[in-house]
């Protein structure tokens, strides 16, 4: 259906459902009541809250702190600061942290792949600290790179005085800013992530295994830390996928290694049965074309640069609608890449989606006999 709007755009009305007599969606029920002092659920690739408690209170996170640290590191590895061969001299403030260690010798060489696998599997403190040694001289400085990462991340809630979570004052994260650090690394880092899915590792002959014992409860589970202090509680950030579809959970303060892997469980399971997410366009899919006046083209096709993607109730996919806002005049030049309408994708009265639609070819001026034709063409619009 095509019809001019008063504001001279063109709407088009596209519908998602595949029958006008769909089945009405199960009703969703409220998050399972897991014992947390906070917590949020988000769907990995859109963003989308699907469950929370409290995501926006500042707690201390123990050694959920290390997915900082990771980051960082990993933000060395990327840009060539460093390599996974480079080999760390063990300080003897590394080598004397408490807490969980991987055991590593003062004087000692040892190579950052190492490092890495036992502060991310065995939760090492004194690997945590070593690593922030050789990357930024000192850990006190090291924790200004990692504030200075969370608040690009937009981790604005959040303060990190150390690399190890150790309890300190002022040193807190709130839920929201953990899912967003943890969805960070899964997009920026998907080759080093895969570590977080490792069950055990051993380093001077001893092993430890992974202390998410999702890893084994749940095959969907793949990361990514745990921590526990006293003032913290039980912590857990966990990330599993299924069908295609990936959830983040981030479970702050409970009382016991069981709540938090229980909880944690429980919301991965109300996820993935009450919501989905879909693949509304492929990147530069023909989504519309419009007329483009004065151009070499007559017409250009419209679209998105990047795949679009819709968290949902499940069973209400069927149920969307998608309203797109196109100018009734569109001039050249017009780029590729340039927007040029806006889609609106629609369940009911709640607007779910709201992003331009861009140009996906070039469109340069004609002729100079095509911009006379359109513009007398133009006098009769």
């Amino acid at each position: 259906m095509t019809k001019r709007s008063s504001r001279a755009l063109l709407v088009l009305i596209l519908v998602f459902a595949s029958s006008a007599y769909a089945q009405s969606p199960m009703p969703t029920p409220a998050p399972p009541i897991i014992g947390a002092k906070s917590y949020l659920v988000l769907d990995a690739t859109t963003g989308k809250e699907l469950a929370s408690l409290d995501p926006d209170t500042q707690l201390a996170p123990a050694s959920l702190t290390k997915i900082m640290t990771t980051y960082v590191v990993f933000k060395a590895l990327k840009q060539g600061q460093i390599s996974l061969e480079d080999e760390v001299t063990i300080s003897e403030k590394a080598w004397r942290m408490p807490g969980s260690r991987m055991f590593v010798e003062v004087g000692k060489r040892v190579a950052i792949k190492d490092l890495l696998l036992g502060m991310i599997v065995q939760s090492g403190n004194d690997a945590s600290v070593a690593l922030a040694e050789h990357i930024a001289g000192t850990e006190g400085v090291f924790a200004q790179m990692m504030n200075q990462y969370a608040q690009e991340l937009g981790m604005h809630t959040s303060n990190f005085l150390n690399a190890t979570g150790m309890p300190a004052e002022g040193h807190v994260t709130t839920a929201r800013d953990l899912a967003t650090l943890a969805r960070a690394v899964i997009e920026e880092f998907p080759e080093y992530y895969a570590w977080h899915s490792v069950k055990e590792y051993t380093y001077n002959d001893i092993k430890q295994s992974n202390r998410n014992s999702l890893l084994w409860r749940d095959p969907s589970v793949d990361g990514l830390k745990t921590g526990h202090t006293e003032d913290a509680g039980y912590c857990l950030v966990s990330s599993a996928m299924r069908d295609n579809m990936r959830v983040i959970v981030v479970v702050m303060g409970t009382s016991s290694t069981k709540s938090r892997t229980d909880g944690s469980q429980a919301l991965i399971n109300y996820s993935f049965r009450f919501f989905e997410t879909r693949l509304l366009f492929k990147a530069g899919e023909e989504v519309a074309t419009t007329r483009v006046w004065k151009s070499a083209n007559e017409t250009s096709r419209l679209g998105v640069i990047e795949d679009l993607y819709i968290t949902v109730r499940r069973g209400t996919y069927d149920e969307l609608e998608s309203t797109l806002d196109i100018p009734a005049i569109v001039e050249a030049p017009v780029a590729a890449g340039q927007p040029v309408a806006e889609l609106k994708v629609s369940l009911g009265e709640q607007v779910i989606i709201s992003t331009p639609l861009r140009a996906l070819d070039d469109n340069p001026e004609g002729s100079f006999w095509q911009r006379t034709k359109d513009r007398v063409g133009l006098w009769f619009e």
